[in-house]
């Protein structure tokens, strides 16, 4: 046996290690509960109204607003994330979707992060809805909220056709994008 059969086995293992702590986060793979996911929206929306009101042209203008008040992301070498959200219209939940993404590369470490994708235009929206699963791209626009900083919502911004929020982070890995990132409806 090889050095480098050696190493792959053992980076497939660690993969695997990761992704079972990921399920074991606190953000559970296949439990869905729309209660209490109808709950952690509601405290996503009112946390960014709250404390981001440089946000608050992005709420009264999108379409349609997808909440991920919990995503769990878990990586050594091969690394996932996995969270449950509901998308809104008009501050009322018409679906629930679950974000998925996959991943290989130099990665270690785990984090929770919460993250909201306003669809800004009706084809941005519609789209969505009606794809088996749609994936976040690198056109994303990002508008990020820190501590005491402006979440960088400017006029070229606004007028994207989807504008994600990532906020929350807590956790060794550094960063969060949502590229890769698959959201798929959830049937109840």
């Amino acid at each position: 046996m090889t050095q480098t059969t050696r190493l792959s086995r053992r980076g497939l293992l660690a993969g695997a290690g990761a992704l079972a702590l990921l399920a074991g986060c606190g953000n559970p793979v296949g439990n869905f509960n729309a209660e209490r996911l109808d709950a952690r929206v509601d405290a996503t929306r009112d946390f960014l109204r709250q404390n981001h009101p440089e946000l608050d042209d992005l709420f009264e203008e999108a379409e349609g607003i997808l909440y991920m008040p919990l995503v769990s992301e878990a990586g050594f070498f091969v690394g996932g994330s996995y969270g449950q959200g509901a998308l809104r219209i008009n501050d009322v939940t018409v679906d629930y979707y679950s974000a998925t993404r996959a991943s290989v590369g130099l990665q270690i470490g785990a984090q929770q992060y919460a993250h909201v994708l306003f669809f800004m235009t009706p084809q941005a929206l519609a789209d969505f809805r009606s794809s088996e699963g749609w994936a976040a791209s690198a056109d994303l626009r990002y508008a990020t909220p820190n501590e005491g900083a402006s979440a960088g919502v400017q006029s070229t911004t606004i007028l994207s056709p989807v504008i994600a929020v990532v906020f929350g982070q807590a956790g060794l890995i550094a960063g969060a994008s949502l590229s890769g990132v698959r959201y798929q409806r959830i049937i109840p």
